[in-house]
């Protein structure tokens, strides 16, 4: 299973282009499905294992309507580390950014249960204590994704908007961000997702999906990634205070987030 998520995947200059235009870019036949059943068997019973809602669907808030999460799934070690320390992922991201090699902020397994609400409109980097742009998500799911089961969508272009980057996922996000977009005229690519087929987004690209319709979970894994030089800024927000405090745990403001829990998974100059 190791080739499967470890051999190079071929990024072009074509495609870095429409990702700097656009801020996202779609993969086809990144993962087979032999490597996702393997791997995505075992997040999802995780995901299960270790997340802690218990509130009935329709007593929870719109941001826990939109799915289950659980942080961190690789220092459970077993298929979820390897999954999560993969090459692929690491250097797709790598040539997308255009740095000379990524760490891991933190992964995120999204579990978005049948009668799971919408996913409001927002942009991640807002919960980030990040000094620059040059973070990406990779958005990897686990089975296909038809437009019943809430796939991601992503305001293209939208990664140079200031308007909204101060708004938390909710119900304010959804209506002012969505609004603002519309208003700047950016296309929404709001399209199924093939099985084997991955996004990466910047972390200032707004996006949103929509809720779970069908009978049948959407389990998604998620790495974000960061420029190995990426260093820490103040946090400006309490989510970001939060976020530093649990995600890069003994970086110093000003100085690379070279601790631990991110560790550096690609480096073009050990390649």
């Amino acid at each position: 299973m190791a080739t499967d998520i470890d051999s190079p995947y071929p990024i072009g200059t074509e495609q870095i282009e429409r990702f700097r235009r656009d801020g996202f870019i779609r993969l086809k036949d990144v993962f087979d499905a032999d490597a996702l059943a393997h791997y995505g068997s075992e997040i999802a019973r995780l995901t299960i294992a270790l997340n802690r809602q218990t509130t009935p669907m329709e007593e929870r808030s719109t941001y826990d309507k939109a799915f289950l999460q659980v942080m961190n799934l690789w220092r459970q070690g077993g298929p979820a580390r390897g999954f999560v320390f993969g090459k692929r992922l690491a250097g797709i991201a790598t040539a997308l950014l255009e740095t000379r090699g990524v760490r891991l902020y933190h992964d995120q397994s999204l579990y978005k249960e049948p009668g799971g609400g919408i996913t409001p409109a927002h942009a991640d980097q807002y919960y980030w204590p990040v000094a620059s742009d040059r973070c990406i998500t990779a958005w990897v799911p686990l089975q296909a994704v038809p437009r019943d089961m809430g796939p991601l969508a992503f305001f293209a272009g939208s990664q140079h908007v200031e308007f909204g980057r101060d708004l938390g996922i909710s119900d304010e996000s959804e209506r002012a961000i969505t609004a603002n977009m519309e208003a700047h005229g950016f296309p929404i690519v709001d399209e199924p997702f093939d099985l084997g087929e991955v996004s990466f987004h910047l972390g200032w690209t707004f996006h949103r999906a929509g809720p779970n319709r069908s009978q049948t979970p959407r389990s998604v894994m998620t790495m974000i990634y960061m420029d190995r030089d990426m260093r820490l800024k103040a946090p400006e927000n309490h989510m970001q205070q939060a976020d530093r405090d649990s995600w890069c745990p003994g970086a110093k403001v000003g100085e690379v987030i070279d601790t631990p829990i991110n560790p550096l998974l690609f480096d073009t100059d050990a390649a």
